[in-house]
């Protein structure tokens, strides 16, 4: 399957071949199942996006699509090897990756129209989400949307859900349990919706 490390900055999966076929298989393909995400986010033409824990780069590539040539995306992981792969395989012109953890952007303020960080909070040490969620707030434009995404236990897939995500508490994969903390940081219009078959995402506009 995939690897999943413990880290300094959370837990890492760090071998992307592996990990892209399981979600692929997953998700029933994972073209459809990224570009729905990255509507949802809503990414525009000219847009600049950001997306954070990016994996092998599969979102980065359908939000890519979206802003199209004269928008722009970044992808950034804390795995060295999720983010070689990603340059390695992605073809977008107007697509980059680079290494960078998300308690800590080496980003500038209010650079990114999209923010999105799919399947990856709970991987994150529940004392650094809170500086997690302010990065994204900082980096965002007024007006900017934030999505945050991970499993839902719902449907056939709820109980390969909940052996997946057997190393966190259950709890920990409810991307609804970050609708105060987001409020409390300043987003608005914070809105729930689920994705088939079992995603479940988060959104929310930073207002200014």
């Amino acid at each position: 399957m995939f690897r999943i490390e413990q880290e300094a900055h959370g837990l890492l999966i760090t071998n992307p071949r592996g990990y892209r076929v399981f979600t692929t298989m997953f998700f029933g393909g994972r073209r459809r199942h990224d570009a729905a995400v990255a509507a949802a986010a809503g990414a525009r033409s000219g847009h600049r996006a950001l997306d954070i824990a990016c994996g092998p780069g599969s979102l980065a590539v359908a939000l890519a699509d979206r802003v199209g040539p004269g928008g722009e995306v970044l992808g950034v992981d804390a795995a060295p090897e999720m983010v070689d792969y990603a340059r390695a395989h992605c073809r977008r012109p107007n697509c980059r990756f680079e290494y960078g953890v998300a308690q800590a952007l080496d980003l500038p303020d209010r650079s990114f129209d999209v923010v999105t960080c799919t399947f990856a909070m709970h991987h994150i040490p529940a004392g650094d989400r809170g500086a997690v969620i302010a990065e994204m707030w900082r980096v965002l434009r007024p007006g900017g949307t934030l999505l945050l995404a991970d499993l839902a236990s719902v449907g056939l897939h709820g109980l390969l859900t909940r052996v997946l995500s057997r190393h966190v508490d259950a709890a920990e994969i409810d991307i609804r349990r970050y609708r105060e903390m987001l409020a409390d940081s300043g987003f608005q219009n914070i809105d729930t919706a689920l994705i088939r078959p079992s995603t479940r995402i988060l959104t929310a506009v930073k207002q200014g």
